[in-house]
């Protein structure tokens, strides 16, 4: 039987050419080998498994070879190519320094670097995870790195170059490897398969890619357990079973809902995800980079960044042509402000489920604005009827039609163009002030179902004038108080506030504080009915304003008080002193 070897040491780069996604750091070695350039020490540091041990391998092999080729190639028939391609060249050492840190360890490489090499120019000798090294063992090895013999070459390799000393760092040339990107790692993923006589989706290498995190070696690793998994037909759903992966479908489905408003499907959608044995935080965070691929797909110079397979990305483009960038905007500062207040919350579910409900009614929001924006003709049919200001008089006049009779049914809502609206708008804003301020507008323009509207409506059906006073005004005012115990601040403001009747039934309302103020106009929709009809005048208007500084209530200090008193009564500056009292 065959003995078995995993890809990643299969496939493992012999070549510059071969390494994937470092090709600046590849030819500019490469450049330093023709050019007879070489440095006393290399340091090759970045995240794992992207290829520093390989590259210091391959340039120890390159700087050794007996014919290189044109572009820096090692030739691979010389001798030294041969016997390091077979495991068994004396020129190249590696030392693994994550068990061998002491400084006994040291010195015995220290003794080694003192022979020169039998074959070849060099001898190299490659440090692996020398960031393990002992402050010790560093200390050790200055001299010798600073100042090595002419033969001697080293490479040192590590995945944290914050953990080696400065001393070390200033004796070597630094080279940085960088993340495979998802695209290169794909590719080398298909070679690998069409090598190996595996059938594959791109799809499901493109999430094995993203697993890998922009490490080959973990690429492979995954690429070769989803090949047993799957029989050696590697799909899309077998990778996101075997690796417990949140299936793109899931975000799409829950997009569709919030563009629709579909609060319940939205909440059935993460139940599901949960029963799934999925973390919420975890879908929280995939629910921000969904919603962060959506709107990279909305500017064609921004698709770049889109890492994904092309028949995802397609399903992408399609669901970001639904999306408006300001949903997409406001729909990721929800889900991240979720995601931060994650860990601290302690009823996660509700929190997660508050951030999807608000994201599905983002839209819906933005449709009611839009809908309260059709109903300005609604003011114009009404003012219509009406010819002259009501007079302060008192006077009967007789039962007007309906305000409902006058409303146009849905579609001639839509027949209306834009042409058409600006004309009558600019119409209904040329008539008077005070016609466009009677009540049953306010109760057309609010966004109220149309069952309220037709119940608010009816109560107005009749229009009505009844001359009334300022006491009687004054008496139905507090009598709406008791209809809103449990509003105490509301009772409160309206008890100590200022009304003055005006002109043409208007009512002047003076508050202490803009508090007060948003508090009345936020209860104008059940108060002017009120007023309206306990007062039997449908003409009844308010306005709310906030009293100026100087008409204030002051707040007097206990020797203001005294002061006051007397003035009142001289006396009780006797009292005061005769008993020794305090100024309370």
């Amino acid at each position: 039987m065959e003995n078995y070897i995993v890809s990643a040491r299969k496939y493992r780069p012999t070549t510059f050419l071969s390494v994937v996604g470092q090709r600046s750091l590849t030819q500019t070695l490469k450049n330093a080998i023709q050019s007879n350039k070489l440095a006393h020490a290399y340091l090759f540091c970045g995240p794992r498994g992207v290829g520093k041990t390989t590259c210091a391998r391959i340039f120890a092999k390159s700087i050794n070879c007996s014919n290189p080729t044109p572009d820096g190639e090692a030739c691979n028939c010389c001798e030294s190519c041969m016997s390091f391609n077979e495991g068994r060249s004396y020129n190249i050492h590696e030392l693994d320094a994550a068990s061998n840190n002491s400084v006994e360890d040291i010195r015995q490489l220290i003794d080694q670097v003192r022979i020169p090499p039998q074959l070849g120019k060099y001898k190299v000798f490659i440090i692996d995870e020398v960031h393990m090294l002992s402050p010790a063992a560093f200390n050790a090895f200055l001299k010798t790195l600073e100042e090595p013999p002419q033969h001697a070459l080293f490479i040192l390799a590590t995945t944290e170059k914050h953990k080696i000393l400065p001393t070390i760092l200033s004796r070597c040339q630094i080279y940085d490897f960088q993340r495979i990107s998802i695209s290169d790692t794909v590719e080398h993923l298909k070679y690998v398969a069409q090598s190996e006589g595996i059938a594959f989706e791109e799809e499901a290498l493109s999430v094995i890619a993203q697993k890998s995190d922009g490490g080959m070696r973990d690429a492979l690793s995954v690429f070769d357990q989803m090949s047993a998994y799957s029989g050696g037909n590697i799909t899309y759903k077998s990778v996101v079973a075997n690796l417990n992966l949140l299936d793109y479908d899931y975000y799409f489905r829950l997009t569709d809902a919030f563009i629709e408003g579909n609060v319940p499907e939205a909440l059935l959608i993460f139940d599901e995800i949960l029963k799934n044995g999925f973390e919420a935080q975890y879908f929280v965070s995939g629910l921000s980079n969904h919603l962060r691929d959506l709107l990279v797909c909305k500017d064609p110079v921004t698709i770049p960044l889109l890492e994904v397979g092309e028949s995802v990305a397609r399903k992408y483009s399609e669901q970001a042509s639904k999306c408006t960038n300001e949903f997409l905007y406001r729909a990721i500062d929800i889900s991240n402000t979720c995601d931060f207040n994650y860990k601290v919350s302690s009823n996660k579910r509700l929190l997660v489920e508050l951030s999807l409900i608000k994201i599905s009614q983002l839209n819906q929001k933005k449709k009611s604005d839009q809908v309260e924006d059709l109903y300005w003709w609604e003011e114009y049919a009404l003012e219509s009827i009406s010819s002259a200001t009501p007079p302060m008089a008192e006077q009967k006049t007789e039962a007007q039609p309906t305000t409902t009779s006058l409303l146009p049914n849905k579609s001639t809502q839509i027949k209306i163009n834009k042409e058409d609206g600006v004309k009558i708008r600019s119409l209904a804003n040329s008539v008077k002030p005070s016609l466009r301020q009677v009540g049953t507008i306010s109760i057309l323009q609010s966004q109220k179902p149309q069952t309220q509207v037709a119940e608010s409506v009816s109560v107005m059906q009749e229009v009505s004038s009844t001359q009334f006073t300022v006491e009687q005004l004054q008496k139905v005012w507090l009598e709406y108080t008791t209809t809103i115990p449990t509003e105490t601040i509301l009772v409160s403001t309206m008890k100590n506030c200022s009304i003055e009747l005006k002109e043409n039934y208007m009512i002047k309302v003076v508050v202490t504080n803009a508090d007060q103020q948003q508090r009345l106009n936020d209860r104008r929709d059940s108060l002017l009915p009120y007023l309206r009809s306990a007062l039997k005048n449908t003409y009844i208007n308010m306005e709310v304003s906030v009293s100026a500084p100087s008409m204030r209530k002051t707040i007097f200090s206990p020797l203001d008080k005294l002061n006051y008193m007397v003035s009142k009564n001289p006396n009780i500056v006797t009292l005061y002193k005769e008993f020794d009292l305090e100024i309370m």
